[in-house]
């Protein structure tokens, strides 16, 4: 049953690739950039790297094909084009959705019993990475961090230009400032105004 899930889900992961490139409308092509990385996942659920799964779609399809959503959005799509034709795409849309159910069916029944031994004494492969990244190579994973931050700090230096021409808060004037400053006393000659 497992080799069967698993071509199933291969042959799903290799038709949506496929269909990523040849679809002609890219708000399409991104829709199949979604369904091969769900696919990928249950791929990854199936061999018991719950935690690489769950990676996958937390960090390609929440941010990567949601930015690519995002960008081909921008685009200037004729939307009025798109919409004339939706009726014909509604049975292709119900067999996508089922594709996506059947394979969450599969995972759950077929993956149950297969899960590999993610390490001796962890219940879950998620728990064994926590265990060996914050246990031996803590230092590591906390150097890791800091560079991180430190080429974070230094990109927004680099594109941080100053620009003579633009009004900028000065804070120690502003504090300075006395009461004489800020209010001028004008007499006002009847009927003449300011």
């Amino acid at each position: 049953m497992e080799v069967i899930a698993f071509w199933i889900l291969a042959v799903i992961v290799g038709a949506a690739a496929v269909f990523v490139i040849a679809a002609r409308n890219p708000v399409h092509s991104v829709l199949w950039l979604i369904l091969s990385f769900f696919t990928s996942a249950a791929l990854l659920v199936l061999i018991g790297a719950e935690f690489l799964a769950m990676l996958l779609v937390v960090v390609y399809v929440g941010a990567v094909a949601v930015l690519f959503l995002f960008v081909v959005m921008m685009l200037d799509v004729d939307f009025v084009e798109l919409k004339q034709g939706t009726l014909q795409y509604w049975p292709f849309a119900v067999l996508i959705g089922l594709a996506f159910f059947a394979e969450i069916v599969m995972v759950r029944t077929v993956g149950v019993g297969t899960r590999l031994e993610p390490s001796p004494g962890a219940d879950s492969n998620a728990e064994a990475i926590g265990q060996v990244m914050y246990t031996d190579y803590l230092l590591l994973f906390q150097v890791a961090g800091i560079i991180l931050l430190v080429a974070m700090i230094g990109a927004i230096v680099l594109t941080l230009r100053h620009r003579p021409y633009a009004k900028r808060q000065n804070i120690a004037r502003q504090t300075a400032r006395r009461r004489a400053d800020a209010t001028e006393l004008v007499d006002v000659t009847p009927g003449k105004g300011i």
